[in-house]
């Protein structure tokens, strides 16, 4: 089992997963994907609300993990809606209302057919992601609150993304502890560390001896509340925190060496 798989292969009651994808789109769609077919495997019900552009995406993956398509959206089991229409049935006045959203997400859940004998729901989610993007921070926090209530009443579990790119200064440490904080697990674009090797080579080639010395640092100081992040979300907010005058160059450099390993292992 690939650790792709690993990360979704069991029951998430309740979890709330959260994906930055900006700088990797490819991954969302295989993290996603295979988040959607680990669920479809075991029986539960999956609702995904995205936009139309990733609904043709997670298809296409979800075709080539072998999901019968016809099958499984002929049933019920798998559910489409579209995040934009979605949104506007609930929001007022530029911010969610809690009733509407309820009555909405309500009876999307209710489309959605599980066949296992736990019933359980799993659900995909880009509106939240869609007011970030849109600047529109307090209805995306407000949001997001509302999901985790919904959460904790459906005993759903649900995986947000947001197009932030964690190679750019988007990759803001202030805007991602709001994300962070409304979210129980922050899942990484390659689940087989090629981000955190990517960042290494790059500390290493612009801080030389001291990288080592600055990755034990890191370790070091790293807070309970932060094993929400992978190593190498992590590593990059250290950087920005404690190596501002560096953390660009280092982050340039690791996407190039990222975008290396990546097409080395999408060919291999």
């Amino acid at each position: 089992m690939s650790p792709r798989e690993r990360l979704f292969d069991q029951s998430y009651t309740g979890k709330h997963f959260v994906q930055l994808y900006k700088a990797d789109e490819a991954a969302l769609c295989n993290n996603v994907a295979q988040y959607i077919c680990q669920g479809l495997r075991r029986g539960d019900g999956v609702l995904v609300v995205a936009t139309s552009g990733h609904h043709a995406m997670f298809s296409h993956c979800l075709d080539r993990f072998g999901v019968d398509l016809a099958d499984v959206l002929g049933s019920r089991q798998l559910v489409f809606w579209d995040a934009q229409q979605t949104l506007r049935q609930f929001m007022v006045d530029d911010q969610p209302d809690r009733e509407c959203f309820e009555k909405v997400l309500r009876a999307a859940i209710r489309e959605v057919r599980p066949t296992g004998q736990a019933q359980s729901l799993r659900a995909y989610g880009e509106m939240v992601g869609i007011l970030w993007n849109a600047r529109q921070y307090a209805a995306a926090i407000q949001l997001g609150r509302l999901w985790n209530k919904l959460l904790e009443q459906s005993g759903i579990s649900l995986y947000c993304a947001y197009a932030i790119d964690i190679f750019d200064r988007d990759f803001d440490v202030s805007n991602l502890d709001v994300i962070l904080g409304a979210h129980t697990q922050l899942v990484p674009a390659q689940p087989d560390g090629t981000l955190e090797t990517a960042f290494n080579r790059s500390m290493d080639e612009v801080l030389g001896p001291r990288a080592e010395d600055m990755r034990k640092e890191m370790k070091a100081v790293r807070r309970p509340s932060a094993r929400i992040l992978p190593n190498a979300e992590y590593m990059v907010l250290w950087l920005r925190r404690n190596l501002p005058h560096q953390a660009d160059q280092i982050a340039g450099r690791a996407r190039h060496h990222y975008a290396l390993l990546s097409d080395a292992a999408n060919t291999a």
